[in-house]
């Protein structure tokens, strides 16, 4: 009975030694400390910088000392919105091969030999995975307790916004480990992630709202209360934005909203779906052990078995040899399907769906009326730009490091191609399996600048902008591949050189304003955002009355930060020279991550 006690006393039974494994291996590794102290830097860069736009060095002390409680929370609310979606973000990518690994190098059969258990193997990667994340949750929590000294920030907001991002974490890590142990492939398992994820807290609570909900108090006031209490204390977005609203103005939003039973609630569904995780990586691992097929041979050949009871012939195997037309990494890349894993079939269906749902949603604008105004136009160009970009961004970072992983770039280097040949095969890919999302994006605006509701203009500024996204993200996606052994480090790179770029860049730039006021900063920096330039586009192109137009007549500075003077707007010849001169840039940037991409090509080819 002691024993038993014991050793349910003791939490190793339910990490097992892979666990501590890890954490042996990540204590030895540099990046681990080079990201914290980077981590702390930007922290206290940002802290600096909004402390001088807001309190200011010069003034009252009495004045200063009033503006303290502001500087706070502006810092705190920033700071907790920023970890809530990078962690979320981070706990994905990191658990997207945290099981295909041991699946496709098939050493997941032989720890089914050892004493450790099913539990065990996903507990461990789970825990090991989310640690250096969450060590960086503890190291901002000083900061924070620091800061919310000035006022205005109380404990109870930062033990709740903590234990949210915490939970919401550990949810969509173990939702990205359960898709690893069925897709080989880890983009595959961070865009399917993504997606269900968006439908879980976005698309599901709207559709739910659309239905049942009242039109004059809006979509979450459902008929019933206990299903609006249950879609708010299960979506952690709601959650932080709840408690971020409360404590910039206590009482503001009305919603009878308790976080510690959204934790329980998010460790609950974690619970569920790691508890089916091991149910399956038991299965898979003793089918590996004992020599039989793997869970990708085990679809195929069952694919096979279907085609066959249909009546479709088996392809022959000892038919003719296609030969290879153009550039080989380029007709190899062509001919792969644009998911790996899912047939043209199943690509053409999905695509259909998808073009069905936008068609619907045309439809339903266009009896509200609002397909005539520029803010549909500039919403429905913000998601397309938005997939387009987060797409390009998996895509690019994942082409080299799937190689590596899958001990075929040896090959491939030892082919007679050369590096250019090569690179320009894998960017080639990246826009091919980003060109579904950036087809709908010309088609939207084709068609209705055939309808007459966007002007003709749009066509071209558009085309310069999703050109200098592809070719400066492409760019340094084959950069971070051909840098990074893993596929992991070169998705994590990737997006943290675009949340940099796109995101503390803009909030940095816009507090030096407030610090300076007369830096011309923040207005150049606009210039090179692309939501920015989407809402530029919206605002002067887009709407049937801009659509009316004449092209000289059209006015581009509804964003009053691109102009220095509000009541003087950018006319269309100056509004195409600044777009161009951004998209050259941004080119330019592009071009040389693809010239280091090809320097480092031949470098550290070995895992």
């Amino acid at each position: 009975m002691g024993k038993t006690i014991q050793t349910a006393l003791d939490p190793t039974w339910l990490t097992g030694p892979i666990f501590d494994k890890e954490l042996r291996v990540s204590s030895r590794r540099r990046k681990n400390y080079t990201l914290r102290f980077f981590y702390i830097l930007i922290l206290t860069v940002f802290i600096a910088v909004v402390w001088l736009g807001v309190v200011g060095m010069q003034g009252n002390a009495t004045v200063q000392q009033s503006r303290m409680a502001v500087a706070g929370k502006q810092i705190v609310s920033t700071v907790v919105i920023f970890q809530f979606v990078a962690m979320q973000i981070l706990a994905v990518v990191m658990l997207s091969n945290a099981v295909s690994d041991e699946v496709y190098h098939r050493t997941l059969g032989l720890l089914m030999t050892t004493p450790i258990n099913g539990l065990q193997i996903v507990m461990g990667k789970v825990l090991s995975r989310l640690l250096q994340w969450i060590l960086l949750l503890g190291i901002t929590l000083p900061i924070l307790a620091i800061v919310r000294v000035f006022g205005g920030v109380s404990w109870g907001y930062l033990l709740s916004s903590l234990a949210i991002t915490l939970t919401a974490a550990i949810f969509a890590g173990s939702f990205s480990l359960l898709l690893s142990i069925e897709n080989r492939h880890s983009y595959a398992v961070i865009v399917r992630t993504m997606a269900v994820l968006g439908c879980f807290y976005a698309i599901l609570p709207l559709a739910i709202g659309a239905l049942w909900g009242s039109p004059s108090h809006g979509p979450l006031a459902l008929p019933s209360p206990v299903l609006t209490l249950i879609l708010v204390h299960v979506n952690p977005i709601v959650g932080i934005w709840v408690t971020t609203q409360n404590m910039l103005s206590p009482g503001g939003t009305g919603f009878p909203f308790f976080w510690p039973v959204q934790c329980a609630a998010l460790l609950g569904l974690s619970a569920l779906v790691l508890a089916y995780a091991t149910v399956v990586v038991r299965k898979v691992a003793l089918r590996q052990a004992t020599g039989q097929l793997d869970f990708w041979s085990k679809h195929r050949v069952a694919r096979a078995a279907r085609r066959a009871k249909n009546g479709v012939p088996p392809a022959p195997v000892d038919g003719p040899i296609k030969r290879v037309q153009g550039p080989p990494v380029v007709w190899r890349e062509l001919r792969a399907p644009f998911i790996q894993g899912v047939d043209n079939r199943n690509s053409r269906i999905g695509l259909a769906v998808t073009v069905g749902a936008l068609v619907i949603t045309y439809i339903t604008c266009a009896l509200t009326k609002c397909l005539h105004e520029s803010f549909s136009h500039g919403t429905y160009l913000t998601l397309f730009i938005f997939l387009g970009t987060i797409i390009n961004v998996i895509y690019a970072a994942t082409r080299i490091t799937t190689e590596k992983e899958s001990q075929s770039w040896l090959l491939l280097m030892a082919t007679p191609l050369s590096d250019g040949e090569i690179l320009f095969g894998k960017a080639v890919s990246v826009f091919r399996r980003c060109l579904p999302i950036w087809g709908l994006l010309a088609g939207h605006v084709l068609l209705f600048v055939l309808v007459g509701y966007i002007h003709y203009i749009a066509v071209l500024y558009v085309f310069l902008l999703v050109a200098w996204l592809t070719c400066f993200i492409t760019g340094a996606g084959l950069y971070f591949g051909a840098r990074f052994a893993r596929t992991t480090s070169a998705v994590v790179a990737s997006f943290a050189l675009i949340l940099g770029l796109w995101v503390l860049g803009p909030i940095l730039a816009g507090l030096l304003q407030s610090a300076t006021h007369k830096s011309e900063l923040p207005r150049l920096y606009a210039w090179t955002h692309p939501m920015v330039q989407v809402e530029l586009i919206s605002e002067g192109a887009a709407g049937r009355q801009n659509a009316r137009e004449p092209l000289r007549s059209l006015e581009f500075g509804g964003v009053a930060v691109l102009s220095p003077n509000h009541d003087k707007p950018f006319n269309a010849r100056s509004t195409t020279a600044h777009l161009a001169l951004v998209a050259a840039g941004y080119g330019l940037a592009g071009g040389l991550f693809f010239w280091r991409a090809r320097l480092r090509l031949r470098k550290h080819i070995f895992l």
